[in-house]
């Protein structure tokens, strides 16, 4: 596994919702001294609005242009030609689904309780998170099997021809692949 990043790597995190690119990206960058570019603070309007792919596109671009590094973190297939054709690693959080399930009810129920604020001041509710069919937690249970299947097509194939393709089975692979990387 070639963890030699530097501060003009390019790297993507993908995996499935409540995996942990976000945090995962958020060490990388801070270790590396590279700009942490989160996909759905692009996409996410207020009070949950998605934004036009054209709009979104051009927020990818724009956050890029001129970056001599960045770790992009996400799961949209629509954005792959400027994501994953852009970067030579790509990082696959590959977690079991118990593994998912427990750290997104987690997560969104600590969401719920402290009222955190994400993207454009959007927060999670009860209704919203856990009895809304558009549920975080449902959406990561219906999508687990379509993002592993597509993933692993995407590390099979490697139609982008990235230099390092890592994929990461374990949380403690995380801590693993952290603990090989040399601070900036």
């Amino acid at each position: 596994m070639d963890t030699r990043f530097k501060h003009t790597s390019k790297i993507l995190i993908v995996g499935t919702s409540g995996s942990g690119k976000s945090t995962l990206a958020s060490k990388i960058s801070h270790m590396v001294g590279i700009k942490d570019i989160e996909l759905d603070a692009l996409l996410w309007g207020p009070h949950w609005t998605e934004g036009s792919q054209e709009k979104f596109r051009a927020k990818i671009r724009n956050e890029v242009h001129d970056c001599n590094g960045y770790v992009i973190h996400g799961n949209y297939s629509k954005v792959q030609d400027l994501t994953w054709q852009a970067v030579e690693t790509v990082i696959w959080l590959d977690y079991s689904k118990w593994v998912i399930m427990w750290r997104v009810i987690t997560r969104t129920l600590r969401r719920i309780i402290t009222r955190e604020k994400l993207w454009a001041g959007n927060v999670e509710t009860i209704r919203k998170s856990l009895l809304d069919k558009n549920s975080i937690i449902l959406w990561a249970w219906n999508t687990y099997d379509k993002r592993k299947e597509q993933y692993k097509g995407l590390f099979e194939d490697n139609p982008y021809r990235n230099k390092n393709l890592i994929r990461l089975t374990r949380p403690r692979d995380a801590t693993d692949l952290l603990k090989g990387i040399s601070p900036f």
